[in-house]
């Protein structure tokens, strides 16, 4: 069996490589990355493949049994796209199986919606691929929060529109860990999993961080409007839009959500403290 994971160079594809090379060998993965280079130190076989072109990936799943398709970055109806040149290139290619990463959220009710109606449309396009299918959908990365700590610890908090609302944050490692699972295991065929953990707010967040990293944050809620004015400043419209929305959602319930992901792993997803003390410590 060979597995292709595209999107290899990134931080999650790189993570679903490197517990695929524990279970199988790396002599059976595969990545797939725009730019090849930038996933060498993988050592293993790196094939090119960018979501805007087809030939590409006619090229790149050649021997391929089973491909892990990471959701793509571009605005929404530009990423349906690029995901149906890969799922066409898999059709005609021979592979047997395609496992997509997705993400939770709100596909209505808050500026991060259009980016979840774009992955519920993958969603579906897999689905009638006529191949087998697993489809996971992400909560949220706890790292971004662990990687801006300098500039919380400089503000003195963690400001968001979150207000109380919950999330149920990841990692990349445990969805490593788990699309492991759903790639190299028939029993998940056809399965929608929620790849989410333990419900907590922000106030909870910054508690967490405060005990593991020794700093003193607290969470400043601030309205949706206001909190959207300041990302759009500091990111550009597209960015500080989608930012907000998803704090916008967490603020709503739309992260707040069961976890499917023991049915996925056959073990607990890792408690938000004990993530964040694994992190630290790397």
């Amino acid at each position: 069996m060979k597995i292709a994971v595209t999107s290899v160079s990134g931080q999650l594809g790189m993570s679903i490589a490197k517990h695929l090379i524990k279970e199988i060998g790396k002599e059976n993965v595969i990545g797939i990355a725009r730019t090849p280079e930038k996933a060498a130190h993988l050592d293993i076989e790196i094939r090119k493949g960018d979501y805007n072109n087809r030939n590409h990936f006619d090229a790149a799943l050649q021997g391929v049994t089973t491909l892990l398709l990471v959701s793509g970055m571009d605005e929404p109806q530009k990423r349906i796209e690029q995901h149906k040149n890969v799922i066409e290139a898999a059709k005609a290619n021979g592979v047997k199986k395609i496992v997509y990463t997705s993400i939770v959220g709100d596909a209505e009710k808050n500026a991060f919606s259009p980016i979840v109606q774009s992955n519920r449309q993958t969603e579906l396009d897999v689905q009638n691929a006529g191949l087998d299918w697993v489809i996971g959908r992400n909560g949220i990365y706890i790292e971004p929060d662990l990687e801006y700590i300098d500039t919380y610890v400089k503000e003195g908090e963690i400001r968001n529109c979150a207000g109380n609302g919950k999330c149920t944050y990841t990692s990349r490692g445990e969805l490593g860990y788990a699309y492991t699972k759903m790639l190299l295991e028939s029993k998940h065929n056809g399965q929608i999993y929620n790849l989410v953990g333990t419900p907590i707010t922000q106030t909870q967040l910054a508690d967490y961080i405060n005990q593991v990293y020794g700093t003193k944050l607290i969470y400043n809620g601030v309205s949706v409007e206001e909190y959207a004015t300041e990302r759009k400043k500091e990111l550009g419209d597209f960015l500080g839009t989608v930012i907000a929305g998803i704090y916008e959602g967490i603020r709503n319930g739309a992260n707040n959500i069961p976890s499917d992901f023991e049915k996925a792993t056959g073990r607990p997803h890792k408690a938000p403290l004990e993530i964040i003390e694994a992190i630290k410590s790397k």
